[in-house]
């Protein structure tokens, strides 16, 4: 699998991030076939929150033996400094790390968030001085977090962002336009950018649910691989973090390795054959 400079990081990212959330209600056994299958597509970089069920369990007894084979990055809900800083802490033990190469604010949709976030940032500047963690970031959904995003790099010296990056949020001219002064400026930060949702196709419906995301998931190889193309053909994107479904997963993890760049007529087409479809954002609310 191909890789990429992960901004100031430095790293060299495979362009599939192993994201954590497919493991949300997993078995052992299937988590560790799942990541050995990953290592052996070539997958470098793991992304994982104490959100995703039972994920940090599964993933530590696996991850540890190949620790020095991993950029890990992990992230926290939570507001203030003091829980934020317990819940690292709790994630490094689940994960059978002694530090994480990326800590995040997990989940900032908009400024309103970000004001509340204050403490958090403060325990994520704090662990990287520490070194806790190499570097901190930010992420988020919804179709405000490219304006949000923005303002926390002008507020924190954030070192990377994750936002949604798809054909069909790129259709939508407003959120189009506000990812791309968020891209412009990652650039002139040098931060690094990783891609969330490359293949969400559209809310569930009252069918009956084939996968384990929050959203109804592409499932067939070509459209999955439109998605992927189409995240990492966009200008400023570094990586793109993979479902979280085991099986599209292994989908996602296929079209990354055989990823071949979008020209400008088929970012325009996929962006064309999927505006029928209803936009994924709101996010569903428990």
């Amino acid at each position: 699998m191909l890789t990429r400079r992960l901004g100031r990081t430095e790293h060299q990212s495979s362009l599939a991030v192993l994201g954590g959330a497919a493991y949300w209600g997993s078995e052992p056994d299937e988590v560790a076939a799942s990541f050995e299958g990953a290592l052996a597509a070539g997958v470098n970089h793991l992304d994982v929150a104490p959100q995703y069920g039972k994920a940090e369990v599964l993933l530590g007894p696996v991850l540890g033996p190949v620790r020095d084979q991993m950029f890990v990055g992990c992230k926290s809900l939570r507001h203030s400094r003091d829980g934020v800083r317990a819940q690292l802490e709790e994630s490094l033990t689940k994960l059978h790390c002694d530090h994480f190469d990326l800590y995040q604010l997990h989940a900032v949709t908009d400024i309103d968030e970000l004001d509340r976030r204050a403490g958090a940032a403060e325990a994520l500047l704090e662990a990287r001085d520490e070194g806790l963690c190499r570097w901190i970031g930010i992420t988020g959904h919804e179709m405000t977090v490219p304006s949000s995003h923005l303002e926390a790099l002008r507020r924190y010296d954030f070192d990377t962002v994750m936002f949604p990056v798809n054909p069909r949020l790129w259709a939508d001219a407003d959120y189009r336009a506000d990812a791309e002064a968020l891209l412009a400026e990652c650039a002139r930060r040098d931060v690094g950018v990783m891609a969330i949702k490359a293949a969400a196709r559209r809310p569930w419906g009252d069918e009956e649910r084939f996968a384990t995301t929050w959203y109804e998931p592409y499932d067939q190889v070509d459209a999955v691989e439109r998605g992927v193309r189409f995240a990492l053909s966009v200008d400023g994107v570094d990586a793109f973090c993979t479902p979280g479904d085991v099986a599209v997963l292994r989908l996602a993890l296929d079209a990354a390795g055989g990823f071949t760049p979008m020209g400008a007529d088929e970012l325009e087409a996929a962006m064309v054959a999927t505006t029928p479809e209803p936009l994924i954002f709101p996010m569903p609310r428990a």
